[in-house]
């Protein structure tokens, strides 16, 4: 894909999620390059760009799944391998980024490490950076350089509408930090807003205490939003805390779908009816289950592209 007088478009992906770097290639009309990739007995990754890339503008896809330190180091090796070939522009596409949950200190002697991993890319050659449904929006002040912050809330939102009645919808936020996200959504969808008060034991990972329902949700059919679904236990929890508030029915959506451990399971065997999520995340087989429902952000990754490769920017954040 080529602009008169401008550089080539070239699109390259890591071994994480190839299916979502092909679906973004086919949305430009153009190929993923051919890449080669090996790893050593020990663990370390060697790769090697099978066509020139000099003057391009180079478009590294990766999603930051498990094993998550791999998928980061493969891409920062990717970005180094750019910058010694020449890449006029590298811009990092993370669908996913990995330790956006450690954007902030909460006690004394512990990483921001989220601004370590955008330092990271920054010192490895990035010039730019596109991501999905960041955690907070303030990671974008972590990176030094334009930051592209997409959301997948139009694409969950529309599904959402076309299969509940929009009068019937309460929009519920699992939690204060997810407040501003629930109040888009219930903008879209011109919806009621609920929030769920959660207190957590601040010395066990992933254990919630307590849940009070704020906003009326008798009755209701509830949505739950939230950026990503790791273990699965805070949103089966919020869905029994709507339940016992007089929820008719709860649908569960998230743009990443990153389902740890017993996740499926337990989503499975909730009272909870759909877990809507999008493919920034590869589902293996054995994580799918029969409530759960995968949407693509192929082509909003891909105008995205298109539009930072054309101008230079991003004229809107897609919602």
């Amino acid at each position: 894909m080529k602009a008169t007088g401008q550089k080539n478009l070239m699109l390259f992906s890591g071994r994480t999620h190839p299916g979502l770097a092909e679906e973004v290639a086919k949305e430009l009309g153009i190929e993923v390059v051919p890449t080669r990739f090996d790893t050593f007995a020990n663990g370390e990754i060697f790769m090697r760009y099978l066509e020139s890339v000099r003057g391009c503008d180079a478009f590294v896809i990766q999603s930051h799944a498990d094993p998550v330190n791999e998928s980061i180091m493969e891409q920062l090796i990717m970005v180094d391998a750019l910058k010694r070939a020449s890449a006029k522009r590298i811009t990092v596409v993370t669908p996913i980024l990995g330790y956006a949950r450690q954007d902030k200190k909460h006690r004394g002697r512990e990483p921001i490490s989220a601004r370590l991993v955008t330092d990271l890319f920054r010192t490895a050659g990035a010039d730019r950076m596109m991501a999905v449904d960041l955690h907070t929006d303030q990671i974008q002040g972590f990176f030094d350089g334009p930051v592209d912050h997409l959301f997948a809330l139009p694409i969950l939102a529309d599904h959402v509408a076309s299969q509940v009645e929009r009068s019937d919808i309460t929009v519920v936020s699992p939690d204060a930090g997810r407040v501003r996200t629930a109040d888009r959504w219930a903008d879209r969808l011109g919806a009621p807003l609920a929030i769920i008060h959660k207190r957590r034991d601040p010395d066990v990972a992933n254990q919630v205490k307590v849940h009070e329902v704020v906003g009326t949700v008798k009755d209701r059919v509830c949505v739950l939003v939230d950026d990503m679904i790791d273990t699965g236990g805070t949103i089966v929890k919020a869905s029994e805390a709507l339940f016992e508030q007089g929820a008719r029915k709860v649908i569960v959506a998230a743009t990443h779908g990153v389902l740890s451990g017993p996740a499926a399971e337990r989503l499975q065997n909730s009272r909870i009816s759909e877990v809507i999520i999008t493919n920034t995340l590869p589902v293996p087989e054995e994580r799918a289950f029969e409530k759960l429902t995968q949407l693509s952000i192929a082509p909003l990754v891909a105008r995205a592209i298109s539009e930072v490769f054309t101008d230079g920017s991003v004229t809107s954040l897609f919602e």
